[in-house]
């Protein structure tokens, strides 16, 4: 019989290191629909960070990242293409719109707390990545606290003690360690088998709550909760109070502090901090929103400080957080937007020139949505089915059923807002609305919805235009 062993981080290094452009496209393809373009673009800006890492450091140092804009309608594919991106090389992926950020002095989001998540995310990463692999050990840790809390140990006997000399003493302490043990055995049997998890046990746990208080200061937002993040556990310590549980909570409860205690969080960090610097991805979506010049009126927070301020992040510079000083210089970033009203030549020209490859991706077809809904791994026709599923019901859909689905969302998307294929969601929403309503009470039956039950949903709406704007 063959046993699956799971690849280890070497490996998948490997992996990802043989995968050619045409392959890493290939890989993509199974999550979105066209856009060759904007594939092949990633693709090749993917290539090269694999290349580069191949290289003598003093010259991998020079070699800046080739930051990518992509220019395209809403709901085309934009911010899919970088997430899949980011999980094919499981690399720390942040997407954030730009238009959240505020120029320094006013009151918004400073641009470097962009930095700062994203290593929150690669702590995260490489903290789960740990887990796994001292999930056993602290699981035998956790199991060995629980049977002392169960059976306690025998208190040792004194040589000399009692009336039968030295002797006796050790044969008695030694049949009653022996007892002991056996007792310890049946007890984990046991508790392996799930028969003691109704048992109450008492344990110390940690306390949680902190005082209320207040600091007014003028630091930033996020510094001020670096700060308060390393102040408090120092300042109020950790106290433990006895609580009282069932063996199964307590279990868990003392998994998740053995695995505090074994995974090394300094050795963590580093490694964090060097997965964000050559190799984090930050998706910067709404660039648009942010572009342009200054109006000279209006309330509007200004936008060209805005650009000024995410310059030095995407030119490379060090960035303070509270795990320690972060170099910008090879992250990547893949900027996103519409571009309806201003158009990319209006960004400063600095930021301009620090996004080298600029990709326009097209607007979706009728056969893109009809793509859409049936090819990706998770399409929405899966998805529904899947859903349904869980009621014992069972979902069909007909081809002539997905053709006026597909048909439905491109007239209204004409017609209305093009927000391409989010009104896809939108739609098989209202088709579907009755049969996930009904299926709780319609179990073991099937349904199938065809091209008459589809205009029946929806031809009511789609021809009243002020109501389409509204429901679809």
């Amino acid at each position: 019989m063959a046993i699956y062993l799971p690849p280890t981080a070497e490996e998948e290094q490997l992996a990802l290191d043989e995968l050619t452009p045409r392959e890493i496209v290939g890989e993509l393809d199974k999550y979105v629909v066209g856009q060759a373009a904007a594939k092949r673009a990633v693709a090749i800006a993917l290539r090269n960070r694999m290349r580069r890492q191949k290289l003598a450091p003093d010259l991998a140092e020079e070699i800046i990242p080739k930051n990518i804009i992509m220019i395209g309608p809403t709901g085309v594919g934009k911010t899919e293409i970088a997430r899949r991106l980011a999980k094919l090389t499981n690399s720390p992926f942040l997407k954030v719109e730009a238009s959240k950020f505020t120029e320094v002095g006013y009151v918004g989001r400073d641009v470097e707390s962009m930095i700062r998540d994203l290593v929150e995310i690669a702590i995260d990463m490489v903290r789960e990545e740990k887990l796994e692999d001292i999930s056993d050990k602290a699981e035998l840790n956790a199991e060995e606290r629980l049977l002392d809390l169960l059976l306690p140990a025998p208190a040792p006997s004194r040589p000399g003690s009692g009336d039968g000399g030295g002797s006796g003493v050790v044969i008695d302490g030694s049949s009653l360690a022996e007892s002991s043990s056996r007792t310890r055995e049946k007890l984990r049997q046991q508790l392996r088998e799930g028969r003691l998890d109704d048992r109450m046990v008492e344990l110390d746990v940690r306390e949680k709550s902190f005082p209320a208080f207040e600091i007014v200061s003028n630091q930033g937002v996020e510094e001020m909760d670096i700060n308060i993040k390393d102040m408090l556990p120092n300042i109020f310590g950790q106290r433990t109070k006895k609580r009282k549980m069932k063996v199964g909570e307590a279990f868990d409860y003392l998994i998740q502090e053995e695995e505090q205690r074994l995974i090394d969080m300094d050795q963590v960090t580093r490694m964090a901090i060097e997965r964000v610097e050559n190799s984090g991805i930050i998706f910067l979506d709404e660039i648009d929103k942010i572009a342009g010049r200054e109006s000279g009126h209006g309330p509007d927070v200004s936008r060209e400080g805005v650009q000024r301020d995410i310059l030095p992040i995407v030119e490379g510079t060090t960035v303070n957080t509270r795990y320690g000083m972060v170099r910008t210089d090879h992250i990547l970033f893949v900027a996103a937007g519409a571009f309806h009203v201003s158009k990319p030549s209006d960004l400063i020209p600095e930021l301009q020139g620090r996004f080298p490859i600029r990709v326009e991706l097209q607007s979706l077809t009728m056969e893109d949505f009809i793509k859409i809904l049936t090819e990706p791994k998770s399409s929405l026709v899966k998805q529904y089915t899947a859903l349904l599923e869980t009621e014992n019901v069972k979902l069909e859909f007909t081809r002539d059923a997905l053709d006026e689905i597909a048909h439905f969302a491109f007239r209204v998307n004409e017609g209305t807002e093009n927000i391409g294929a989010r009104r896809l969601h939108t739609i098989m929403e209202r088709v579907l609305d009755e049969i996930s309503f009904e299926a709780p009470e319609r179990k073991g039956q099937n349904f199938t919805v065809d091209a008459e039950y589809v205009r029946k949903s929806l031809v009511d709406i789609v021809k009243d235009q002020d109501l389409s704007r509204y429901i679809l």
